[in-house]
């Protein structure tokens, strides 16, 4: 059995679909970082920012010159990211796919748990041998939308399937077959529960709580602005959207006392809402520094209205694709991560 605790990639990267988001690595990779940074502050527009601007924000958070332009660029070429340009100068932007998968799986990582019934989403897939482009984008897919495998072909989640991540499935077509229902144990075999590594994904929630609890007298007192804020902003989103989609509102009652995912939660709309004002003033100030024009647009989301569902619109003349995918129904992204 694969742990979902080793999970290298949340967004599809191998998929077959029009969109391939970066695959998640141990640290922020520049085309991970790109992508929270997007969703972050041009999600609910789709808002364009000037490539130079994209750099000069990579670049601030750590990312070098060549690694941001090649970041944006291989983004592009996967569909993600979409090109403007206009005289000398060149902007990007998230593609309807991209944003709508986004806008969704962004969602899904703030929503609280919701109450469990006592049931539990069965999903068996059988994929030929021949077929493992198609097979690994359909596992990234259910590890985004919070599926655990108990074997190697049955997955588990302790929610439902709603009708937008089902829209996520369509693509793998017959390939599936969906179950909902309660488990008959203890015995024999193994519990839906025990998909999960429930001791590491613990070990997680402690580490980002002793992480990033140290960041929040200096976010109540105003004290981090301009790349800093952007650049913790971008961080915590990063980290933090990792976890629901290990923690997939597990039931409560079956996992030990004193589980920290409300408190890790806490923690992060705590951060992500306090720097919400100064970071989207410091994106502001970079996007028109590189700009002959206002680049409208750009604002930064809080907790609330991303678990509430920021809009993915489509450019004019598009349809934009249905929002589905991440996490419990997801965002992230990250965004994300996202993030």
């Amino acid at each position: 059995m694969t742990s979902p605790y080793d999970i290298e990639e949340i967004f599809p990267d191998d998929a077959a679909e029009p969109v391939r988001l970066p695959r998640r690595q141990a640290g922020s990779s520049p085309q991970g970082l790109t992508v929270t940074l997007l969703a972050d502050y041009t999600l609910r527009d789709r808002a364009r920012l000037p490539s130079a601007a994209i750099v000069a924000l990579l670049t601030e958070a750590g990312v070098s010159q060549a690694g941001a332009r090649t970041a944006i660029s291989r983004l592009a070429r996967r569909g993600v990211l979409e090109g403007h340009r206009q005289g000398r100068r060149s902007s990007y932007r998230l593609t309807p796919a991209a944003a709508g998968f986004l806008a969704v799986g962004g969602s899904a990582i703030v929503a609280p748990a919701e109450p469990w019934d006592g049931r539990w989403t069965v999903l068996a897939f059988s994929l030929p041998r021949g077929q493992a482009a198609r097979r690994r984008g359909l596992r990234a897919q259910l590890r985004w939308m919070g599926f655990a495998p108990l074997y190697d072909g049955l997955w588990v989640s302790p929610r439902a399937l709603a009708g937008r991540a089902v829209d996520r499935l369509a693509p793998f077509g017959p390939a599936i077959t969906v179950f909902r229902g309660r488990y008959a144990g203890p015995e024999p075999g193994r519990s839906p529960l025990d998909a999960w590594d429930t001791a590491a994904l613990a070990r997680r929630y402690e580490s980002f709580i002793a992480n990033w609890r140290p960041v929040l007298p200096r976010v109540h007192a105003g004290q981090i602005a301009g790349p800093e804020a952007v650049r913790a902003r971008t961080e915590v989103m990063d980290t933090y959207r990792r976890l629901p989609v290990l923690d997939p509102g597990l039931p409560s009652r079956l996992l030990p006392p004193g589980w920290l995912r409300e408190p890790a939660r806490a923690l992060f709309a705590e951060i992500y809402d306090g720097l919400a004002a100064r970071a989207e003033e410091h994106v502001r100030a970079v996007a028109a520094a590189h700009s002959d024009d206002p680049v409208p647009g750009i604002g930064a989301h809080t907790v609330a209205e991303l678990a509430a569902g920021l809009p993915a619109p489509a450019a004019a003349g598009e349809v934009s694709a249905p929002p589905a995918g991440a996490g419990r129904s997801s965002g992230p992204g990250p965004g994300r991560a996202p993030r």
